[in-house]
């Protein structure tokens, strides 16, 4: 009997159809190799802003501090914060660790290499005399220094800095307001902390233990989807759920005859809201921006977190809790920030969130559907391309 190559064809057909198949192993879950820029940025992005402590923390004593990376010196020099490279060229010593011999100088602890603050420019190598040869030959890096919101602000970048309010939400540049807040440095890279912040799933869960949420029900779950406006990427509910039946488990719900409904799930769909944050026209409570600065937005006050790189293990928490108020109000919003908010929200809730990026190992990752925060998040970084910073301590051998 001949074959013909058709019934060739359809024979190694079915052998490759009839071949038995091993069980494919388990995958990990995804890299971020799809998000490049945002995939480097472990030690965060260059050009921008970035608040660091309240001013008056800073004194005439050295402050030492790690942004980006990159080791700095801050102190005062009159009503100015400066800030310098937190290294000598002579032997790598650090500056902060330094004395104040002359005014608007600070001095290397170990030959008295001296520097002028304003300039990082050294002017004396105070063990080699007036005379030494390397004199006005050295310098430091500076960095330039902004103190707003009761805070210093550091640029870290290239080229001229830009005006530091365009790193500050505008309402908060053209408005009187009381704040409260704190600052830490918690473990975890910042990306874990902003997309912690931006996550939309993890609220509902991880914080209907907190004692901010106590008497508040929070949703079973949501139906999102995220909307950008003027640099924000915004996160808009366009269903709540309170509670969800699970066949074969039952009913989910946080639901409890002590709870109260909470808030409308927009700012501006409340009945009361407060003047300034209604012309903001937010749709959503939760928005976040670049570098790493999350809005999360009530009818009478605002709580924004900066997500500040420390180096590619730690990260800077700042959180701010405003309230667009004058006069008796303001007073009162303070008395009731160091009372309560303090600890119930910028201490227990948020220790929550902090516990959650100190022990997230990602990537790998497998994704679900309100996970989209996290991928707009990561679209919207690929989309503005900031300048990821590469690591200082590398240097380069010719």
């Amino acid at each position: 009997m001949t074959i013909t190559s058709g019934e060739q064809r359809v024979a190694k057909r079915r052998a490759r159809t009839e071949k038995p198949t091993e069980p494919k192993p388990e995958s990990p879950g995804n890299d971020w190799s799809f998000w490049p820029t945002y995939d480097s940025a472990s030690l965060g992005f260059r050009n921008y802003w970035y608040p660091l402590m309240w001013a008056e923390q800073i004194g005439d004593k050295p402050v030492p501090v790690t942004l980006l990376g990159e080791k700095i010196m801050l102190i005062r020099d009159g009503d100015d914060i400066r800030a310098l490279h937190d290294r000598c060229p002579h032997r790598g010593v650090p500056l902060s660790l330094g004395r104040r011999q002359y005014e608007g100088t600070i001095s290397c602890p170990y030959h008295g290499w001296t520097y002028k603050l304003d300039s990082g420019k050294m002017c004396a190598a105070l063990t080699d005399g007036p005379s030494s040869p390397i004199n006005n030959k050295i310098s430091v890096r500076t960095y330039p220094v902004e103190q707003r919101l009761g805070l210093v602000w550091v640029y870290v970048g290239d080229g001229e800095a830009p005006p530091v309010e365009r790193d500050i939400p505008a309402e908060l540049i053209e408005n009187d307001f009381a704040v409260g807040g704190r600052w830490d440095i918690r473990q975890g890279n910042w990306r874990f902390a902003a997309e912690n912040g931006f996550d939309e799933g993890h609220a509902k869960y991880l914080h209907n233990t907190a004692l901010w949420r106590l008497f508040k029900v929070m949703p079973a779950w949501n139906e999102t989807r995220i909307v950008e406006e003027d640099s924000w990427l915004i996160r808009v509910q366009d269903a709540v759920h309170w509670e969800a039946d699970f066949p074969g488990l039952g009913k989910w719900t946080n639901k409890r005859w002590y709870k109260r409904m909470p808030l409308p799930d927009a700012p501006g769909k409340a009945e009361d809201i407060n003047p300034v944050i209604k012309s903001l026209d937010i749709p959503g409570f939760v928005s976040i921006r670049l570098p790493g600065l999350l809005r999360v937005a009530y009818p009478h006050f605002i709580h924004y977190e900066w997500y500040v790189p420390v180096d590619e293990d730690n990260v800077r928490y700042v959180q701010l809790m405003v309230r667009f108020e004058k006069g008796l109000k303001a007073a009162a919003f303070k008395a009731k920030y160091l009372g309560a908010i303090r600890w119930l929200f910028h201490g227990q809730f948020t220790a929550q969130d902090a516990w959650m990026v100190d022990v997230m190992d990602a990537p790998p990752e497998k994704l679900y559907r309100p996970d989209l925060s996290l991928t707009a998040w990561r679209r919207h970084i690929e989309k503005v391309a900031p300048v990821a910073q590469q690591d200082p301590t590398v240097r380069v051998i010719k």
